[in-house]
């Protein structure tokens, strides 16, 4: 994922599980966050300065608070290996597709973004 205006590629590793924010000039490593096995789909909102980040289970959340400093804002829900997402912008939406699990029909989780 990148962020054009402050040259920033943000890059997610499943081993270990982190956020990586590097600087897309110099390829220097800015931060490194936790995040979760199994991330699948990640999403950057200039907009807002908020990175989405699809993992099993739950979906994690960052600011981005500058170019250089970012933190975790929180973890919210999607269900059992619900890592397939996409960011709406224009609609403030954030869609997760949750697969059949168990009793658990396959559904498509929808979050309000600020």
């Amino acid at each position: 994922m990148l962020d054009e205006t402050n040259h920033r590629v943000f890059v997610a590793g499943r081993k270990p599980p982190t956020l990586a924010i590097l600087d897309s000039e110099s390829g220097k490593i800015i931060a490194t966050l936790p995040t979760a096995e199994m991330t699948d789909d990640m999403a950057f909102d200039p907009a807002g300065k908020r990175i989405y980040v699809a993992c099993n289970d739950f979906a994690v959340v960052y600011g981005q608070k500058d170019a250089d400093h970012y933190v975790e804002l929180g973890r919210a829900p999607t269900g059992f290996r619900a890592k397939t997402a996409i960011l709406v912008p224009q609609l403030k939406r954030y869609y997760v597709a949750a697969p059949r699990h168990g009793q658990d029909s396959a559904s498509v989780k929808v979050y309000d973004v600020q």
